[in-house]
């Protein structure tokens, strides 16, 4: 796989404005799409991004540059950079989408809006490399090509991955409260086997018995008392 230099697209704009290369030499030098190149020319695409020439950033010859005016057929060569320079990917702002795949974002935007409408605005952007302005009149059907639009998958597309459209969907879930997952039953694990152990049943305590009304004790002065108590019967009787 050939190398792209540092900021293709910056860099295609210099060679557009400033040679008299093809295209398609730009193109493949530069790692773009010969449309997206012709689209540079034409002032449809890469507005407001200034050129930089790869000559003074070391990337290009003058005598490379002239090889590839005189044969149309000559491919330009990348110089091999002296210092090895880490390139960190940006992550934000919409995603770039190829030339060839723009007249897809309509559905795929679509396809978003209805299957997942908590999916914020900036988002979609990212997703599908579009613009606000494109979602609201997808949305609100007042697009050109509304009648048109049919909701596709941006997977199947090639738009997106799996893996971003997932995250995405994920993100705009928990911020919405709907990843919030209820309080768990605690774990059960194995009681120690001294609870285990059942202890012995203790003998239950008789239930108390009914007292038996005491007997009357007596001695000899309580005896004497009731016989002077009782009446002495008489000689007719």
């Amino acid at each position: 796989m050939s190398r792209a230099p540092l900021m293709p697209k910056a860099t295609a704009v210099w060679l557009v404005e400033n040679t008299a290369l093809t295209f398609r030499q730009i193109a493949d030098f530069a790692g773009l799409h010969e449309l997206e190149v012709k689209g540079i020319a034409d002032g449809d695409v890469a507005q407001g991004i200034k050129g930089l020439d790869p000559v003074t950033g070391g990337q290009l010859t003058r005598e490379e540059i002239e090889k590839g005016e005189k044969n149309q057929d000559y491919r330009l060569k990348l110089l091999e950079p002296k210092v090895n320079i880490a390139v960190q990917k940006s992550t934000k702002g919409p995603r770039y989408t190829p030339v060839s795949k723009r007249g897809d974002r309509p559905d795929a935007i679509a396809w978003l809006l209805r299957y997942h409408p908590e999916l914020p605005d900036s988002q979609v952007m990212k997703l599908v490399g579009t613009t606000k302005t494109t979602i609201a009149a997808i949305r609100d059907r007042t697009h050109w090509n509304a009648p048109n639009i049919k909701p596709v998958d941006p997977v199947s597309l090639g738009l997106c991955s799996q893996i971003d459209l997932d995250f995405a969907v994920q993100k705009a879930a928990r911020k919405a409260g709907r990843g919030i997952v209820p309080d768990a039953e605690p774990v059960r694990t194995l009681i120690p086997a001294a609870a285990a152990v059942v202890p012995p049943a203790t003998p239950a305590e008789p239930e108390p018995q009914a007292k038996k009304p005491q007997e009357e004790e007596y001695d000899a002065d309580s005896v004497f008392a009731k016989l002077k108590g009782l009446k002495a019967p008489s000689e007719d009787e």
